[in-house]
């Protein structure tokens, strides 16, 4: 198996004040090609800062990672953000849609900063829209849809790049049960369409889709372990297929 996230010794500090807060505590982590991994731990465990300098957000105090074979640890902001353009796709809980975008608009931003002209921007977009099953909202605004609908928008933006590793930070915490199972069938389809998917969860049954589960606790990895009894949410009526 290909290593796509390999983690060595990874710490973060933050400065408040005179207090020094010591968020990760030197985390080693491998993460493989196609693997579907829940990053799981209470409040203050780490793994929203685990999260961010997986996803190139933040610079890590000291340690090692590399992202596809190359050392991004020690990169600026600039090249940050290039990497994070190319190789990763974010779905937040808020969705971090722009209320005065259409669907498709929202789903097409990411595009013009990979350099896309308008016309090949407005067709990926339509095309992942249609992947996700809103083929028939593109022309509506976030506050036209309902969650589930805007949490599809939000993975079809995370899509439209083609990343590697899709990065999912409690992308059910603002949806009903039944909306809930409809974005985790999403991200299951995902899954066996070839991405990476990492899930950073608080909840045991949303953990319980993933194939791994990586347990923090005061800024280090508590447990790793295989996921024996993977819950299953695909519906065979509904696929996402990757282009």
């Amino acid at each position: 198996m290909k290593t796509i996230i390999s983690i060595k010794e990874l710490t973060k500090t933050y400065i408040m004040g005179a207090a020094k807060v010591h968020a990760l505590r030197g985390v080693t982590l491998d993460i493989f090609k196609n693997e579907y991994v829940a990053l799981m731990g209470p409040s203050g465990s780490g793994k929203s800062t685990l999260m961010n300098l997986i996803g190139c957000l933040d610079t890590p105090s000291s340690g090692e990672y590399w992202l596809n074979g190359t050392n991004v640890s020690t990169m600026d902001d600039n090249d940050l953000a290039d990497v994070r353009n190319k190789e990763i796709g974010f779905v937040f809980q808020t969705f971090n849609l722009l209320p005065r975008l259409t669907a498709l608009d929202n789903v097409a931003l990411p595009l013009v900063y990979a350099g896309l002209n308008k016309a090949a921007r407005l067709d990926k977009a339509r095309q992942v829209l249609d992947a996700v099953g809103l083929g028939d909202r593109m022309d509506h605004k976030p506050n036209e849809l309902s969650g589930g609908q805007r949490q599809r928008v939000a993975v079809a933006r995370a899509l439209v790049n083609g990343p590697s590793i899709i990065l999912a930070d409690e992308p059910t915490g603002n949806l009903d049960t039944k909306t809930s199972i409809e974005i985790m069938t999403l991200f299951e389809e995902i899954h066996k369409a070839g991405n990476t998917v990492i899930l950073v969860t608080h909840e045991p049954d949303i953990a319980a889709h993933a194939q791994r589960m990586v347990r923090l606790r005061d800024g280090l990895v508590e447990r790793d372990e295989k996921n024996e009894n993977v819950v299953s949410a695909y519906d065979p009526g509904h696929r996402y297929h990757q282009e």
